[in-house]
């Protein structure tokens, strides 16, 4: 939310609404702007991403702004576990961040991470609130996965993933896609044959 909309509590009044209204003007005037990840209907995790524009509250950040021909991974969830359950969700999350952006064509991911440092004591602003758990990716997560530090900043620096060169992700968002077409075709099969289920009820 651009920060001269919220009110003077420094909080939303409906924040479920807001971002609900968010969501759905992003996906109409952009196209798809998160990954979920489920396991029988279950959610376990998701990310959320957009181009810089239309998310004002990064600019509150002390290493914004972001590129202008990046898009901006803004935040990924992963339901708690084992850490090695964790790590693989949040691995899995991010090909298919990488995978989605690269067929749309995207230059670069950036993404503002976190570092926790307990004797850094930074001066306070709009994003003291953020945590790992809530809305930050973990700067060390980021850096594994391939995002190099273009803006360091103590607590918040500012991360960039290249996807116009061989930066080691290539295989892993072919297999992605592999995988995607795989359950889109088991998803139709799976149509099919309940229709002629039915057609026989």
């Amino acid at each position: 939310m651009d920060p001269s909309a919220i009110e003077t509590s420094g909080r939303l009044s409906d924040p479920e609404f807001e971002k609900e209204a968010w969501l759905s003007i992003l996906l109409l005037e952009w196209g798809t702007c998160g990954q979920i990840a489920t396991d029988k209907g279950e959610t376990l995790g998701a990310a959320m991403y957009a181009p810089p524009g239309d998310v004002p509250r990064s600019r509150t950040f002390p290493t914004s702004p972001v590129s202008p021909d990046a898009v901006l991974l803004t935040s990924m969830w992963v339901r708690d576990g084992s850490p090695g359950r964790i790590e693989d969700l949040r691995a899995m999350l991010m090909r298919a961040v990488v995978a989605d952006l690269v067929n749309r064509g995207v230059r670069a991911i950036e993404s503002f991470g976190i570092r926790h440092n307990d004797d850094d004591l930074p001066q306070r602003h709009a994003t003291d609130e953020c945590t790992e758990s809530t809305c930050m990716i973990d700067a060390d997560f980021l850096e594994k996965a391939g995002f190099e530090v273009v803006a360091e900043h103590r607590r918040f620096p500012r991360l960039r993933l290249e996807l116009d060169r061989d930066h080691g992700w290539k295989q892993d968002v072919e297999a992605a896609l592999e995988s995607l077409l795989a359950a889109a075709v088991l998803t139709m099969s799976s149509a099919t044959e309940n229709q002629k289920s039915l057609a026989h009820c």
